[in-house]
């Protein structure tokens, strides 16, 4: 029997919350928080080699349900309060284990 943490979905939780984090870490390295006002060009703003973890997670977090009469710059910046409190609860967590 395997441990509790090498189970599959406590790894892929974890993979998730290490792309979460990983993202965060992107979004405050790169964007200027100045320039928000405008919107974000994400893409524009994100360096290639980070693009497709950070696109990833924000996509993930800013998806369109249904009925969802949100913009897409909206859905976005509510993905970014998602993912701080994603992190923070992360970190919350592992500072309380």
């Amino acid at each position: 029997m395997r441990p509790l943490d090498r189970e599959p979905a406590a790894l892929a939780m974890r993979i998730g919350v290490v792309a979460a984090e990983a993202a965060l870490a992107t979004f405050a390295r790169n964007l200027d928080l100045d320039d928000l006002e405008d919107g974000i060009d994400f893409q524009g703003a994100i360096g290639p080699a980070e693009w497709p973890v950070f696109s990833l997670v924000i996509d993930t977090l800013a998806e369109a349900g249904p009925g969802d009469r949100r913009t897409l710059d909206e859905r976005r910046a509510d993905a970014l309060n998602d993912l701080a409190r994603i992190c923070m609860a992360a970190k919350n967590r592992a500072g309380a284990a």
